[in-house]
């Protein structure tokens, strides 16, 4: 019974976000076409190489329904909390960077819960070309399915915040759809942000949008857009615009602004903490 009951509530989070906007096409499908776009590609250079060693981060798989096992990355605080954050990956995949920034989140947040979340079942894109496929493949109902699988996973008796960056960003704010009452906060790095006013309404938490001034793809249009239809169902938006470009803050970008990127950082901080109740 207790299984049948699980599968039901997995279920319900997944459709939760299946109906397509009436405003365009969904963040999936929005990723998948700027991945056929060379533009869009260029904007993205290889990652700079990483050394680094794990400090307390430990890989894990969860059980999906109807699917294959996800791959999470969980950074546990020592005593047991009841603020989660998810964290969503650029477009490169859970790598080395992203668990760095996984666990530097939950040290400097403290008593939180962090967990990236792997949207590509495990592959890892070390070349532009790797990464286009591996966006292009982003299945919306396997993403949901494997959100759903990482909510199941922390339980129903905490509160969820999200973070992502670019491809990610997209998916912390469909992640925060999707949570529903459960959702605290919302950290999108310029990435897709839901354009439909009706699932704009449901929405149960504060966003944190940054974005990129110069991003010619989530462009200023596109960030005014979000804005105004935030306010138009009464949702609370802030919107920070760095004079940067596309990716600024991700630090395996080898345009990556230190500068800015610990300006985001902080901001990202400050909402975090306020969204989920913790000393400043």
């Amino acid at each position: 019974m207790k299984r049948v009951f699980l599968m039901v509530v997995m279920s319900s989070l997944v459709l939760a976000g299946d109906k397509k906007p009436c405003c365009g096409p969904t963040s999936t499908e929005a990723f998948a076409s700027f991945g056929k776009d060379m533009a869009f590609v260029a904007l993205h250079d290889a990652p700079v190489p990483l050394a680094w060693e794990s400090n307390g981060g430990k890989e894990r798989r969860i059980p999906v329904a109807d699917g294959p096992d996800a791959r999470i990355y969980q950074v546990s605080p020592a005593n047991l909390s009841r603020n989660v954050l998810f964290v969503f990956h650029e477009w490169w995949g859970l790598n080395d960077y992203i668990k760095r920034e996984a666990e530097r989140l939950q040290e400097e947040l403290g008593d939180v819960e962090v967990i990236a979340v792997d949207l590509y079942d495990g592959a890892v894109a070390a070349t532009q070309d790797s990464a286009r496929v591996f966006v292009g493949r982003v299945q919306d109902d396997r993403a949901r399915a494997v959100i759903a699988a990482a909510v199941n996973h922390v339980g129903p008796n905490v509160k969820i915040a999200t973070l992502g960056w670019c491809f990610g960003g997209g998916w912390s704010m469909q992640a925060a759809l999707m949570l529903g009452k459960q959702a605290s906060g919302c950290v999108i790095y310029y990435g897709m942000p839901e354009q439909d006013p009706e699932k704009l309404a449901l929405l149960q938490c504060d966003v944190l949008g940054i974005f990129a001034a110069r991003d010619g793809f989530i462009t200023p249009k596109v960030v005014t857009e979000f804005e105004q239809r935030m306010k138009k169902v009464k949702k609370n938006a802030e919107v920070l615009n760095f004079d940067a470009v596309h990716a600024f803050a991700n630090p395996s970008n080898p345009k990556y602004d230190s500068t800015m990127s610990a300006q985001a950082h902080a901001a990202s901080l400050t909402f975090l903490r306020r969204s989920m109740g913790l000393k400043p």
